[in-house]
């Protein structure tokens, strides 16, 4: 069975940072290119970050380019996103999304709330 089982998530002031981390099981965890999105209330879903399968590569949606860092253990079968310099505007449940050519696979998300 797969299982993506998103943490971290919480209610952080301005300028504070959380790291998110995402567990997974039931599938070949190093096939597959894993990435971060959210959904704030009334919009839609952005990808906020992605990594390879090999942890070789990176990227990020320009708002958070500087602040946000993803990275992946393939020991553990988790990926993670450090978000540094919250700002309230990246509030929104975050989401664990695992992706290759045959599967595509989602975590049940994590709220953020960045607010004094």
């Amino acid at each position: 069975q797969v299982q993506l089982v998103e943490s971290g998530g919480g209610l952080v002031q301005p300028g504070g940072s959380l790291r998110l981390s995402c567990a997974t099981s039931g599938f070949t965890f190093s096939f597959y290119a894993l990435s971060w999105y959210r959904q704030a209330p009334g919009k839609e879903r952005e990808l906020v970050a992605v990594i390879t399968s090999s942890g070789g590569s990176t990227n990020y949606a320009d708002s958070v380019k500087g602040r946000f860092t993803i990275s992946r253990d393939n020991a553990k079968n988790t990926v993670y996103l450090q978000m540094n310099s919250l700002k309230p505007e990246d509030t929104a449940v975050y989401y664990c999304n695992a992706n290759n050519r045959v599967a595509d696979y989602w975590g049940q998300g994590t709220q953020v709330t960045v607010s004094s």
